[in-house]
């Protein structure tokens, strides 16, 4: 009994962190290059409504429901998810590289827009199907994205553990590996860090600061936002709810630092906070103040982790330098 209560845990809390590794590892790839974007929770949400206004036309072009095409259930999601972050992370580079808007507010900002974007999208949606509850359901493209490995029932607890998961959840651990040696072992990486650290010294060296935020803020939002397709597609089984995305996108940028700026850890780092989150689910008899004190603990964790490499000033674990700075060449 206790075995089962301790696999099912962890397969819940692999589902629930997986939306924060991506939100984490794109927030980490444009962190980065010096842009602190406090926006990821709002990108995640826009990530989460385009792939749900996708697949939404898609599956109303239907005779039924039996006709999808599995490639086009997937990847028409994925193009609307990918497209809309993308818009909202050249949106936040505009502000602050080419008009060099203060990023903290430009990044609040562009949350509460992404959060107002995806309210008034699915409450059209939602009046489009005239259901009777607020919610729109996607069944049917859910299922595709939801497909587990055929031998993960007959694998046991090893099966339910690592093989139950659909391919989004594989694709985040990938993404999180290839941003890790992107970052560590290659030429690129090596030049999107020097401007992350010194933008100054960057430029001089010929290296294009503009184009390497441009591109690391885009491609990094396009990782965050697909946190939020997973949710929408995978964990909640393709039901979409205005505010039912929560607090993740927070979560995910509270990873970063327990992270300490390694995309490695984010995928470890995931797994710990999904569980931290959902764990009181499985201790019987809590009331609901007590509930709500158990749900801060990923952010408590943040704090102590924050605390503790604050007091060890290790360079390694450390953000960049010139975060949340803008670059005026000028001033060079």
């Amino acid at each position: 009994m206790i075995s089962n209560t301790i696999v099912t845990l962890l397969q819940r809390a692999v589902m629930q962190g997986i939306p924060l590794l991506y939100g984490s590892t794109g927030e980490i790839l444009t962190e980065k290059s010096g842009n602190l974007n406090l926006g990821i929770p709002g990108i995640m949400y826009v990530g989460g409504i385009s792939g749900v206004i996708g697949a939404f036309f898609y599956e109303n072009s239907l005779a039924s429901p039996a006709d999808a095409n599995g490639f086009l259930a997937i990847i028409i999601p994925l193009l609307c998810s990918a497209i809309g972050s993308a818009l909202m992370g050249l949106l936040y580079c505009f502000l602050t590289v080419s008009l060099r808007a203060n990023q903290n507010v430009t990044g609040l900002a562009m949350t509460t827009f992404g959060v107002g974007f995806g309210n008034f999208f699915g409450g059209s949606l939602i009046k489009l199907t005239g259901a009777d509850v607020p919610s729109v359901a996607l069944t049917t493209t859910s299922n595709f994205f939801r497909k587990s490995l055929p031998i993960a029932d007959s694998a046991g607890a090893f099966g339910k553990i690592f093989l139950s998961y659909g391919f989004l959840a594989y694709a985040a651990v990938i993404i999180a590996i290839a941003c890790s040696i992107f970052l560590n072992r290659t030429r690129g990486g090596l030049h999107l860090r020097a401007v992350g650290e010194n933008p100054a010294t960057a430029d001089a060296a010929g290296i294009s600061v503009g184009k390497s935020k441009y591109l690391a803020t885009c491609i990094g939002s396009v990782i965050a936002g697909l946190g939020g397709l997973y949710y929408v597609m995978d964990y909640a089984c393709g039901v979409w709810s205005n505010e039912g995305f929560g607090d993740r996108g927070w979560l995910a940028i509270a990873l970063v630092i327990f992270a300490i700026w390694r995309p490695g850890l984010s995928i470890f780092g995931s797994i710990i906070f999904g569980g931290l989150y959902i764990i009181y689910l499985f201790i019987p008899g809590l009331a609901l103040r007590t509930q709500e004190l158990i749900k801060m603990l990923p952010y408590v964790v943040t704090i102590i982790v924050l605390i503790f490499v604050s007091v060890m000033d290790k360079k390694e674990n450390q953000g960049p330098a010139s975060l949340g700075l803008s670059y005026f060449r000028e001033e060079r």
